[in-house]
């Protein structure tokens, strides 16, 4: 098959593009981004993800796989895979007419018999919008709803792996959307169109809330003097009820607390769990800066804080809550400094003089390469990176 994949050169679309094309399939990854574009042209992927830049430079080369900023190149496709979510505002309000302008955008480049696949996460009835705008303005073109469910730096290991939810209207596009991805070599879960875009939303809030609670127990057993991570071992040791607790932590990146927002505005703001959870989970800096205070005088020290992604073996800071701890450190401590060895930002320091210059370290986001640092100064490990404990 011919394949387009729209806003194909971030997280989502281009791990998805790179296998499909080593895959059988001929690719090409629409995006507007002209640096990014001409990055991966050269064979140099823009973000971190595991065994992609070995597969780029050959998908390349085989002329299996394309990237460019022309849409006209959707006139040539099969099927045409959209990457676009539905984003919030500043008021974390969702706009679920976000895709349908988009493909309305690039409407005069479709043609009748396509398969469009919906990709990223959307707030509830996005999906019917798509199909009725199709309807009345572009008929022919058939819509399925098949939402990714990978983790950023497991893409293309889990793409092969996970079972694909495919939400469809009809058979005959079901059908179409499971011999898209059969070429993966996964099952495919057919769902309507509506069970598939609540199952998205359910599973990123589900994981979202668990990690709340895992943060607030962290809370409860520091108050009680107590080290959490030694109690959620022994819960969970040859316990299989428990066994998906989570450790203390901070929850961020640019889908949980998103689409935890898109189902409470889903719900008329009735979601009390998930209001709840953000409470906990973008509270956790400022609670952990005030169990600091407790203990120590910020205001005579520096504090470094080791990790800027958004969680560990990752170069993505979209929504980390270590720029949310530096930003509330920089009003409580004489002076804040932050590394990170794969996220690029002017305003980081080097390791070494992080280490030595600051009075007290936090380890914010759990690289795997802090685990050889020696560190003989106050130190703050919420992960347990160290095998110290999390007591604050």
């Amino acid at each position: 098959m011919t394949v387009v994949i729209v806003g194909g050169g971030g997280h989502v679309g281009l791990p998805l593009g790179l296998l499909l094309a080593s895959n059988g399939h001929l690719v090409t990854a629409l995006d507007t981004d002209v640096d990014k574009v001409e990055l991966i042209k050269g064979g140099e992927m823009p973000f971190m993800e595991r065994g992609a830049q070995d597969l780029l430079p050959v998908v390349l080369a085989d002329g299996s796989f394309n990237v460019t900023v022309d849409p006209s190149c959707l006139s040539e496709a099969d099927v045409v895979v959209v990457v676009v979510g539905t984003p919030v505002d500043e008021h974390l309000n969702p706009d679920p007419s976000a895709v349908v302008a988009v493909l309305a955008e690039l409407s005069p480049w479709l043609r009748r018999g396509q398969l469009v696949v919906l990709r990223s996460t959307v707030f509830p009835g996005v999906t019917r919008r798509v199909e009725d705008w199709f309807q009345e303005n572009h008929p022919g073109i058939a819509v399925a709803f098949c939402p990714e469910r990978i983790a950023e730096g497991s893409a293309l290991r889990e793409l092969t792996e996970l079972p694909q939810l495919v939400g469809a209207r009809t058979d005959d596009v079901a059908d179409r959307a499971v011999v898209f991805f059969d070429t993966l070599g996964v099952r495919s879960i057919r769902v309507s169109p509506e069970e598939a875009e609540l199952a998205k939303l359910f599973t990123n809030s589900w994981r979202y809330i668990k990690f709340a609670v895992a943060n607030q127990f962290w809370m409860m057993a520091n108050e009680f003097n107590v080290d959490f991570e030694r109690v959620r071992s022994a819960i969970i040791d040859d316990y299989p009820r428990a066994a998906d607790m989570p450790g203390a932590g901070f929850a961020a990146g640019p889908c949980l607390l998103k689409d935890t927002t898109q189902l409470s505005a889903f719900s008329g703001n009735r979601f009390t769990l998930g209001s709840a959870a953000i409470t906990v989970n973008e509270g956790l800096p400022l609670y952990l800066i005030e169990r600091l205070e407790s203990r120590f005088q910020l205001t005579e020290m520096t504090v470094g804080i080791l990790g800027m992604a958004f969680k560990g073996e990752t170069d993505d800071n979209r929504s980390s809550l270590s720029y949310k701890l530096r930003k509330l450190l920089s009003f409580r401590a004489r002076e804040v400094l932050c590394s990170d060895p794969y996220v690029v930002d002017d305003r980081l320091v080097d390791l070494d003089k992080l280490l030595h210059e600051s009075d007290l370290v936090v380890v914010a986001t759990p690289h795997a390469v802090y685990q050889s640092l020696v560190i003989e100064k106050p130190l703050v490990d919420i992960w347990n990176l160290y095998g110290r404990g999390v007591r604050v």
